[in-house]
This record gives C-alpha cells, structure tokens and sequence, in this order.
C-alpha cells in the first residue's frame, strides 16, 4: 500500500530532526574551554549537521508535495552526507584510540606523556606557531587559577582528581620533585634535574608549564574525551539518519508507480 504524503513528509523530517544531535555537538564543542582553544573540529561538525539540515528539509518538502527531483536530490545527497559522517565517526575514533594517563605514587590525579597520543593529535600541538595560540589562549582562562581556590593544603590537592589538563598544565610535572606552596606555585628543591618540562616550569601565574610537553598530552587527553563523547552523539545521528534513508527509498520507489510531480 502506497504510503500517503504526509507519512513520507514526516518520515523525511525525521532527517532535519536527526542533524540537531550533529549540530548540538558541534556546538558543544565550540562552547568548552579546551577546544575553543584548539578549534579544529567544532565547525566541520557544524557544517555537516546544517547541510543535513538542509538536505532534510529538501526531503521533506519533496515527500510532502510529491516533486521527483527534489526526491532525487535528496537521496542523492543524503547519501554523501551519510558517508561523511560515517567516515568523520572513524577519523575521530581512530585518532583518539591512542592516550591515556599514568598513575603516580600518592597522587590522585594521573600524569600525561605526549608520545602517548596519535601522530595526528601530536601534530596539533607540536607546531609552535599553532602552540603558541593554543597556550595564549589557556593562559587566559580560569583552568588553573580555580585550583587555588579549591586548595590550600598539598594532601588535598594530591588526592583531586584533576581535568587532565590541569594535571599538565597547572602543576610541574611529578618526576620533577617539587615542593608544593599552593596548586600553582612551587619551590624547586632539587635543582638537578634536565627534564625540559622540569626547566619550562615557571612560577609566573601566565606562564605556569604552558610550554612544557605534559602541557600539550594533558590537553589531548581532553580533546579526546570530549570528542569520543561527541562520537556517541554522532554515531547514533549516523545510525537513525541511515534507518530514515532505507526508510525514504519508498516512496522515490512510489514516484515511479504514481506519478509524482515532476516541477
């Protein structure tokens, strides 16, 4: 039984529905602290969610009036955006399968190695033209000044459980063995060490370990949390969007059997 206009209108604005997951996660991301610093991948995934959007709404307005081109377009570009997204769901994957953090003895919170990270992540940030903007940027944010605010004794700050971020870029890294003042304020009493994160350490509260390399992996460690839970929301927008085109194949099917408009 062939299936009536407004049933494949509304089955076709299921698609316009499923871009607002696309763009709400895209979105997400622009909004957190860590990637609008890094702004790499907030705005394809907006763009891609719009043209879903759009695209949807072309399929909506063709089911609703039964115009076969329009239909066409649709099917035609809907598929595309679908391989997009699909392919955009394994890059994000496959660049954050890699990375995670270190425990240290007596410490809450865990330590980030660089060389831990995928080489596209790494790449991110190892440019210090890039780096030097992503670091400018956290310096004026509230990352690390609000650990002064929650601490004030060492054991309390060495039992948080810190953002990874904070982990790398508020404090000296652990293996460098200095004394705790305050969360970013810290006396170096050993004074032999030749880690370079070790000497780029600075009392300077806009300095800090910015340009250290525990800085960097902490702030990929971020990026892949927040993007791996961007993925979720993609994934399942990939997964609906796919069921909605299977779905939308009937009635271009009953174009051809009823006749629909061709304007």
């Amino acid at each position: 039984m062939p299936l009536s206009n407004n049933v494949i209108g509304c089955i076709n604005f299921i698609a316009v529905l499923l871009s607002l997951p696309v763009i709400g996660a895209g979105i997400w991301l622009a909004m957190g602290t860590v990637n609008s610093c890094v702004k790499i991948l907030q705005w394809p995934i907006i763009i891609l969610g719009i043209l879903i959007l759009l695209v949807g709404l072309a399929g909506f307005i063709g089911g609703l009036w039964r115009i076969t081109w329009l239909l066409v377009v649709y099917l035609i570009a809907m598929l595309v955006l679908i391989v997009l997204l699909g392919v955009l769901i394994g890059f994000i994957y496959m660049v954050t399968i890699k990375g995670s953090g270190h425990p240290e003895p007596s410490r809450a919170y865990l330590e980030y190695s660089l060389q831990d990270f995928s080489g596209y992540l790494r790449q991110t940030v190892e440019k210090s033209n890039k780096w030097d903007r992503i670091s400018t940027c956290l310096s004026t944010t509230n990352i690390c000044p609000e650990l002064n605010q929650r601490f004030s004794v060492a054991l309390d700050f060495l039992n948080a459980h810190l953002s990874p971020i904070q982990s790398g870029c508020c404090k000296p890294p652990t293996k460098c063995g200095f004394t705790f003042v305050n969360p970013t304020y810290w006396i170096n009493t050993v004074n032999g060490s030749a880690d370079m994160d070790c000497l780029q350490w600075s009392n300077v509260q806009n300095t800090l370990c910015y340009s250290c390399d525990s800085c960097k992996a902490g702030l990929l460690a971020n990026l892949k949390i927040d993007w791996l839970k961007a993925d979720i929301f993609l994934l399942l927008a990939l997964i609906g969007l796919t069921i909605v085109y299977l779905i939308g194949c009937c009635p271009f099917r009953n174009s051809k059997t009823e006749g629909y408009t061709d304007i």
